[in-house]
Formats: structure tokens, sequence, C-alpha cells
């Protein structure tokens, strides 16, 4: 039985990523910061149901900010393939907190190839990278081959942890890939990611728990994907016999004013837009309510304004394409947050 360690387990993917493991006959080890709260929703119910057989995952406690943890975990669990999921990956806040992020989520991947290449685990490796990396675009689709031009802290933590994933792979043979992965969503999504942050505030309108939604740049443009497919494409990463980095994508692009247009019509809000620019908002035809607006407060110090991913390599040479459509992804993800919330979107 093959033994994977996923460090972010409490997150989107690497919730996802435990499901697929486990359902492939691997033994999951998953990395938790030790807290005050527990944040382990998303992969509760892997371990809940008292009626089934035990699924071979366990939790171990450790940080990217502490190396001597990494270490203990690694030399602990042995595994097969470690699958580095863990980062401050907020891009907004991370202008706010711009040492914490280049430590966890740039120095942090450091902590964890050093403590594998001294370990003398033989593991396989698999770095989160992201669509941050690209920022100011500089071809109008984004490859493999295309020049990096972060534009946050977030996106340049991911840029070192990019080249020195690289490193580690050229200058010690560790098998080493990055996954430069565009957006991927999901019911899993955290609340202040965008896409989520839309259909749970529709969500909440709608039961009548919340008043109006706050958002800040409507036209940035992204390539959102749906995220259960894309772990999968983590996977298949992983099990080639030579380590290559690759990018997962859509290859179709919307903007966050889409995004948002596509869950008010499925939730049956009929809408006029009003005002322009940062005065803008969205009313409610039925009631005169302002149900969207926009608020300077969520700008960006330097925006990135269109991304749009060209996932060719990975179709030929793993087999994976994205195969769910932003509309369905928007359908999925509404839905979910109008059940959980209460809300039977057939009678609106």
């Amino acid at each position: 039985m093959k033994r994977a360690l996923i460090t972010g387990i409490t997150g989107q993917d690497g919730s996802y990523l435990a499901e697929l493991l486990l359902q492939k006959g691997y033994e999951v080890h998953g990395l938790v910061r030790r807290a005050s709260t527990f944040n382990r929703g998303r992969i509760d119910h892997l371990f809940s149901d008292v009626n089934a057989p035990r699924l071979p995952i366990s939790l171990h406690y450790g940080d990217l900010g502490d190396s001597s943890s990494l270490g203990h975990v690694l030399q602990t669990v042995r595994p097969d393939e470690i699958y580095n999921l863990a980062a401050q990956s907020h891009v907004g806040v991370s202008f706010d907190m711009p040492e914490y992020t280049g430590d966890i989520t740039g120095v942090g991947t450091t902590r964890l190839l050093e403590a594998l290449r001294t370990s003398g685990v033989a593991s396989r490796f698999y770095q989160a990278s992201s669509s941050e990396l690209y920022g100011l675009a500089q071809e109008d689709r984004q490859d493999e081959a295309t020049p990096f031009y972060p534009r946050s802290p977030y996106g340049c933590a991911k840029a070192y942890a990019f080249y020195l994933t690289r490193n580690y792979r050229e200058s010690y043979g560790i098998y080493a890939v990055n996954g430069i992965l565009f957006n991927h969503e999901s019911p899993r999504r955290g609340e202040n990611f965008v896409t989520r942050k839309i259909t749970l505030s529709l969500a909440r309108i709608l039961a009548g728990k919340q008043q109006c939604l706050y958002l800040g740049n409507l036209e940035a443009r992204r390539d959102w994907g749906y995220a259960p497919e894309f772990v999968w494409g983590m996977w298949k990463m992983m099990q080639q016999e030579k380590p290559q980095d690759f990018v997962l994508a859509t290859g179709r692009t919307a903007s966050v004013r889409e995004f948002l247009e596509m869950c008010l019509r499925h939730a049956r809000i009929p809408f006029d837009r009003r005002g322009k620019n940062k005065e803008e908002i969205y009313v409610d035809a039925r009631t005169g309510k302002t149900i969207v607006a926009v608020d300077p407060h969520y700008y960006r110090p330097s925006e990135v304004d269109f991304l749009l991913g060209d996932a060719s390599k990975a179709k030929k040479e793993l087999g994976w394409e994205a195969k769910t459509t932003v509309e369905e992804l928007a359908k999925i993800m509404l839905e979910a947050d109008c059940e959980e919330e209460g809300v039977d979107l057939k009678v609106q």
C-alpha cells in the first residue's frame, strides 16, 4: 500500500485529494497545524462514519514554519508521495501579510524540501504552484513556457517555491514536480475567495440572513475549473516516469461579473445594473433593494486583469482535460450553498 503525505489536507484541494487517494488504495497522512479551534470540516466525513470500516487516514501535527516538525513527520510516515498544498493562499491577504506569506508559502517549501533531502526518504514531491505566477500575463494564453510576472506577495512567494522545487529536482535528483493550476473552485472553496463569496452571499440573501454582497474588481477575468478534476491531474503528474511541470486549466475565461450574473440568473433573481465603476450596484428588480455593490476596499494595490491557461501538454501527456464548464460550476456551488442555508431554488 502506497503512503501519501498531504500538507494542507484540511483545505479544499487537500480534502478532495485525500478522498481520491483513499479510493485508489493509499494510506493517507495529513499535516495539520495545532490550533485552539478545529478547522477540519472538509475532512470530518472521512473519520465520522462509525458504521463503516475505518479508513487508512491519519493526521499529524506540524507546520511549514517549523523545520523540526516536518522532519519528524517525514521520518514517522516515510511517504511514497508528498503533496505540498499548504500555504497562505489568499492573494488579497498577502498584501496585508507579505512577510508571513513569504515565510509560509515560499520559505516553507524550502523547509519541506530540505527535510525530504536530509531524511533519506525516497518520496516523490508535488508542489502546488499557481496561475498567479503569470500575473501581468506576457502572452494571451499561458502555458509552461510563458514567462512569470507575479503581481502580489502571494505570486512572488509561489514563484520562489516553483524555482526551488525545480532546483531540488535538478540539483539532488529528487522526483519533484510543479503543478501550475489555474483557478479551481467547488462548494469547499474558502468563503473569502470570490466565487464562494458570491454563491454563499446570494444563498444567505435568499435566506434573509444577509442584505448585500460587496465585491471589488468585477472585470477581472479568470480561468475557472472544478477542483475535484484538478486534484486528479495532480495525482497523474506524480505517476509519470520522469518528473515534469504541468499547467492545468480549462482554456476558457470568464469575468467576476459574468460569474456573478450566472449565479443571479440561476437563483432566479431579476436584476438591474446602476451606476458605473466603483459606484456600480445591482438592484433586485422585484424589490428595488441593492443586493450587490462595488466596494473599493476590495481592490488590490496591483490587479491581475486576465488569466487564461493552455493545458495542451497535460492533455497530451497525462490524458487530463477539464470537463466542467464555468456555468456548471456556478450552478454546483450555488445549489450547495442554498441547500446549506435551507433555500429551495425551485420555489424562488
